[in-house]
């Protein structure tokens, strides 16, 4: 396997301060894709994906990737370098560093045009896939604009104001046991939406072309991976083929493996491995689609490093002695990858913005 690290890249820098990279352009005549799959391991650095490697028996499917970038992460808070997942997740979406706790808003708290609005505006179908409540920060940031990530019955709120195809993750009481009285998920139906909170058996039939999807996973956040949970590998597989089916223009989707994270603020290493096992089971099914698709690119990254997780002495092959320096977010840079049409975009090192404008530039917006 053959990795692509172009270390120098091209800088536009034109209506951006110095620190703030813009996009590369694509090469001249250079395929662009159809449909951008954007996956987020929350919490997942470098660390954390060598531990799910050693601890899967030296084996990931993100070794299936031909190019791996780097990016900074920190926000736009007085030189802090570090981030929150609601910020990380706004650079991603909208393209902007932001402050910490902004959900789809600049640093002036204004909405900022995302990647999912854009998307839809250009008549492509739209996806989020969590293993977290749905108006938590990561998934918030791609489809609201909200000046404070804990204020999850506005974010729900927000989901209405578009037309996204397929939403599938925790988090149904901020939905339907609001202190407005509203029922979110009446408002859905009532606008031809098939809303669902069955079982996972129930995901593989219900899921259908004939109409744009809700799938609550659980009241609030879903249990972990360890106690049960399983539904992202395949809730991934079947959004690529629904949202393929929905729009023959192709589309938009952000799958994130949320736990990744919280198995880092709980310092963890056990909670930290299966959860990153079970995202890339996830990447896998994402990447045989794609594979078989031709004009899907799929990236992988994280928003920002948890736990400042470290693999310790005494470690093993399927034994890992993981150590932590920290039960929050650090500031080191963190691993992208990418598969398929474009993907050779992100190879280089570069701000967390720009996987923003790369996408952008891709998608020909």
């Amino acid at each position: 396997m053959r990795y692509f690290f172009s270390l120098a890249m091209t800088v536009a820098l034109s209506g951006c301060t110095p620190q703030y990279h813009s996009a590369i352009a694509p090469p001249s005549g250079g395929k662009k894709p159809k449909n951008i799959i954007l996956m987020i391991g929350d919490g997942m650095g470098l660390t954390q994906i060598s531990a799910g490697l050693y601890a899967n028996k030296n084996k990931l499917n993100l070794e299936l990737f031909p190019y791996i970038g780097l990016h900074k992460s920190y926000p736009a808070e007085n030189g802090d370098l570090i981030t929150d997942s609601a910020a990380g997740a706004t650079a991603f979406s909208a393209g902007e560093k932001t402050y910490n706790a902004a959900i789809g808003v600049g640093v002036d708290s204004l909405p900022r045009k995302t990647i999912l609005e854009m998307a839809e505006e250009h008549g492509l179908a739209t996806g989020l896939i969590a293993t977290c409540n749905i108006a938590h920060a990561t998934p918030a940031s791609f489809i609201a604009h909200i000046k404070k990530r804990d204020l999850y019955e506005n974010i729900a709120a927000d989901f209405l104001k578009t037309n996204v195809d397929l939403v599938i993750g925790g988090g149904k009481k901020y939905f339907d046991r609001r202190a407005d009285g509203r029922n979110l998920l009446t408002e859905w139906q009532k606008k031809g939406y098939y809303v669902s909170n069955q079982t996972q058996e129930d995901l593989e039939r219900m899921v259908f072309p004939e109409s744009n999807v809700v799938y609550f996973t659980a009241e609030d956040h879903p249990v972990p991976a360890a106690q049960g949970r399983d539904y992202l590998p395949l809730a991934s597989r079947l959004g690529c083929d629904f949202l393929k089916k929905r729009n023959s223009k192709g589309f938009f989707m952000m799958i994130e493996g949320s736990q990744i994270d919280w198995g880092g603020h709980a310092k963890n290493s056990d909670y930290i491995i299966s959860e990153m096992q079970d995202f890339d089971q996830a990447i896998g099914q994402v990447l045989d689609f794609a594979k078989k698709d031709g004009n899907t690119l799929v990236v992988v990254t994280a928003d920002h490093e948890t736990g400042g997780y470290s693999i310790n002495k005494g470690s093993k092959m399927g034994s890992i002695q993981g150590a932590f320096t920290t039960d929050y977010h650090t500031g080191c840079l963190i691993p992208v990858f990418a598969f398929g049409p474009g993907s050779e975009n992100f190879a280089g090192m570069y701000e967390n913005t720009a996987i923003f404008h790369k996408m952008k530039t891709l998608f020909g917006f």
